[in-house]
């Protein structure tokens, strides 16, 4: 199984034309704001510390960059050819690794496994805008690249961010400007249930070990100046063990 054909080409149309300057992309919001509050979730639970880490849907890379400073290895991978280019221009300093991946493809997942040995998997904003057939592969992707040992941490837009950004698209002025390039080419944040994140990990051989809620902060800003950020969640899944899941080591 892989994605459409429609999909990976929205994806590949979006990022050919997106701007390359940091923050020109809607949720690319420097590290502070993003992976460097995520990490500070993902560090006390992480089973073992000395994986490399996979950042799976990097975009453009500039969280796996921040990733690279506290992991032995990062890898970034992206359904998008284009991104995963972008990525590798704009690491200079070689400090990560970049390749294009379906995550929906088991077999090209495996296949990193093999040659990366069991890692931890940062997921940002990945599942919420996937197409329905496609959710549960995804999570099983991160179920493989997991391994025995891994842990992940995801970060996915709440349901409420979907009126969040309907909002934002009905603006008197029309859509924020950054926001226009995601409508045009047909993505759609904001689409799983709130309710349907532990029953899709539990159907990937993975449990939901700590979760909570932490807002998406966004490179647009309202008309008054303020940073625009959407409701979110942070979740943090582990592998089921043979006697059950693994243990949270708090």
């Amino acid at each position: 199984m892989s994605v459409t054909n429609r999909y990976r080409d929205a994806w590949e149309g979006f990022w050919s034309e997106a701007p390359e300057e940091p923050g020109a992309v809607i949720w690319d919001a420097e590290p502070a704001l993003t992976a460097e509050r995520h990490l500070a979730l993902f560090r006390p639970h992480l089973h073992d510390p000395h994986l490399p880490v996979v950042d799976l849907g990097c975009g453009n890379g500039r969280q796996t960059r921040f990733l690279a400073e506290h992991f032995p290895r990062a890898v970034g991978v992206d359904l998008s050819g284009t991104a995963v280019e972008l990525a590798r221009r704009q690491d200079r300093a070689g400090r990560a690794e970049f390749a294009q991946l379906d995550a929906t493809d088991p077999a090209a997942v495996r296949a990193l496994h093999e040659r990366l040995g069991d890692a931890n998997v940062y997921v940002r904003g990945v599942i919420h805008q996937s197409e329905p057939a496609d959710r549960r592969p995804v999570a099983e992707a991160v179920a493989t690249l997991l391994g025995s040992r891994g842990r992940a941490f995801l970060v996915e837009l709440a349901e409420s961010a979907k009126e969040v950004l309907r909002g934002l698209a009905q603006s008197p002025a029309g859509p924020p400007a950054k926001l226009r390039p995601v409508l045009a080419h047909g993505l759609t944040p904001a689409e799983v249930a709130d309710a349907a994140f532990d029953g899709l990990f539990r159907s990937a051989g993975l449990t939901v070990l700590a979760s909570g809620e932490l807002p998406l902060s966004l490179t647009e800003f309202t008309p008054e100046g303020e940073r625009i950020e959407l409701p979110a969640w942070w979740l943090m899944v582990g592998p089921d063990g043979p006697d059950g899941p693994l243990p949270d080591p708090r």
